[in-house]
């Protein structure tokens, strides 16, 4: 897997490209963590997308699964490389979705909910639910818009997904059970798998959820942690609550220490997927699912 970078960029490219070589295997592995599945062979291109270096230009690839999307470009990012990994794995994440979501308002909120996850919401500038609420609180939760290009509907998907996160639904397990359903379902659906209720409730109930919010919609995470929590990365969340879970179920089933301790290693231990390398590329091409900021 290589990391090609546009020469042209110059040192503040360069470093944005070997920064990602560094970050790779992290964002891979986290990656395989949120969707249960081990991803394929990649190249990531770095250039400055729409003439942009403050990573606004966004992300694209050709395809939604490791043989139609396994070129990704990423806008370069001077100085803020945190930037350029939460591009790739929006990217990434729609590889792993194996073409069940693609190009659909369900599949980019969870791609954009992936790359927060990853990045410590490098991203924030990119949220879309802030638009949906401008626009008065449309429904896509019954229904899926068949566009990736719609601020407003994926932005009542991030909302969604936040409000399915904070009743206690991981996105590790939001990730999967959303692509199971594939391009034609719903986030109504996704809450009636999640929770065992009928689709028919959720979107009421989010809507009651949203109106009592104090500070309305102002981000992709509107029913996110307290300020004072926000430093927390939802991956340690999550691999918190499955280490805990784990060490209940061996308590319960009277299980030795032993026993729990190997069950803990084997939940933690994570082994590296990808090796990089750095490549020059002379230039690149914006192709299709594109990821931008609203508005561009």
């Amino acid at each position: 897997m290589i990391v090609f970078v546009d020469p042209a960029l110059g040192p503040r490219g360069l470093q944005n490209a070997q920064d990602l070589v560094e970050d790779a295997d992290r964002v891979v592995n986290a990656n395989d963590q949120l969707f249960g599945t081990q991803g394929g062979p990649v190249n990531v291109m770095v250039f400055a997308l729409d003439g942009r270096t403050d990573g606004t230009g966004g992300a694209d690839h050709m395809g939604c699964d490791f043989t139609t999307g396994s070129a990704i470009e990423v806008c370069a990012a001077f100085g803020n490389s945190a930037r350029v990994s939460a591009l790739f794995e929006a990217e990434l994440s729609e590889c792993s979705m194996g073409g069940n979501l693609c190009g659909v308002s369900t599949g980019e909120a969870l791609s954009r909910w992936c790359a927060a996850v990853i990045s410590n919401d490098a991203l924030a500038d990119f949220a879309t639910a802030p638009t949906w609420a401008a626009q008065g609180f449309p429904n896509f939760v019954d229904r899926t818009d068949p566009t990736d290009t719609n601020p407003v509907s994926t932005g009542n998907g991030m909302a969604f997904i936040s409000w399915l996160i904070s009743l206690g639904h991981s996105i590790d397990t939001i990730a999967p059970a959303l692509v199971s359903l594939g391009t034609g379902g719903t986030l109504a659906q996704l809450f009636a798998s999640l929770t065992g209720e009928s689709p028919t409730n959720a979107f009421s109930k989010f809507m009651a959820a949203v109106n009592n919010l104090p500070n309305g919609v102002t981000s992709d995470d509107p029913f996110g942690p307290p300020a004072q929590l926000a430093h927390l990365d939802p991956l340690t969340v999550a691999l918190a609550g499955k280490l805990l879970s784990s060490i209940l179920a061996d308590l319960a089933a009277s299980k030795s220490a032993d026993h729990m301790v190997s069950n803990v290693h084997a939940i933690m231990s994570l082994e590296p997927t990808a090796k990089w390398r750095i490549a020059d590329k002379g230039c690149c091409n914006g192709q299709s699912h594109r990821l931008r900021p609203p508005g561009r």
